[in-house]
């Protein structure tokens, strides 16, 4: 297959104040093994010899870890495809002639920096409101391997800690709730002996913090789940809602 010639239509946006809106650019030369990252700095490194602004993105590892590259590809969270992130899209998922829409994600907790660069310092606040444990690191660490704990309950913990704080489930979301991502922080603990002396001050203080943000409420649509690049489960939104009853209803 040959090179293909794709028409952008990206959202502009010259900082959070400003007006923004979508500009068609065209881009020639795209192979189909490029990443979609790789066809973006193809179109910056001419609109920059043209003497153009180029568009402002977010990337940093490029290898699907780090939960940076945060783009709405055609209506979808990081593109077509499923269990990737953006950076990990190649651009054999298009065909030649293709006009791709790329925006932000849209929510009123990530707001607009520039172009396709949102500010997700939201998730920070909500992880620094009690998605940690506290340990006595005065030289007498235990080993990690001194506590048992079941396979069933370490799997599950892993999978809910492989959450990248990327955003899609908030981008895909048509009520903008963070609760996948928040229930992954709190699962990733809350099933471990570690996470558990502080487990009702971490369910209250997150949800409590994730509300301030101006996140929406879950009403289960599953959107997130679909779009996860991490295959995150709703079943930790259920496991949430669990501590977040207890802790409700048992705090002093």
């Amino acid at each position: 297959m040959g090179n293909m010639k794709l028409n952008l239509k990206i959202w502009r946006q010259a900082g959070p104040k400003a007006k923004g809106e979508m500009k068609t650019y065209p881009v020639n030369d795209v192979s189909e093994d490029m990443s979609f990252l790789e066809m973006l700095d193809i179109l910056n490194d001419d609109l920059v010899r043209k003497g153009d602004e180029p568009i402002a993105f977010d990337h940093d590892c490029r290898e699907g870890i780090c939960g940076m590259c945060s783009l709405f590809i055609d209506g979808e969270a990081h593109g077509p495809g499923r269990g990737i992130t953006t950076c990990q899209l190649h651009m054999r998922k298009f065909k030649d002639g293709d006009t791709i829409h790329v925006e932000p994600w849209r929510a009123q907790a990530f707001p607009v920096i520039k172009d396709l660069v949102v500010d997700r310092g939201s998730f920070d606040r909500i992880q620094a409101a009690g998605g940690f444990v506290s340990v006595n690191t005065s030289g007498n660490l235990v080993d990690g391997n001194a506590l048992p704990i079941s396979k069933p309950d370490s799997d599950t913990a892993f999978d809910a800690a492989t959450c990248i704080g990327c955003g899609a489930c908030v981008a895909s979301c048509p009520n903008s709730s963070a609760m996948l991502f928040v229930s992954a922080k709190v699962s990733q603990l809350s099933l471990l002996p570690q996470g558990r002396p502080e487990a009702k001050m971490r369910a209250l203080n997150m949800v409590e913090q994730m509300d301030k943000e101006g996140f929406g409420s879950c009403s289960a649509i599953g959107a997130c789940e679909v779009e996860c690049p991490k295959g995150i489960s709703l079943e930790h939104i259920a496991r949430l809602n669990r501590e977040y009853l207890v802790a409700s209803v048992t705090k002093e």
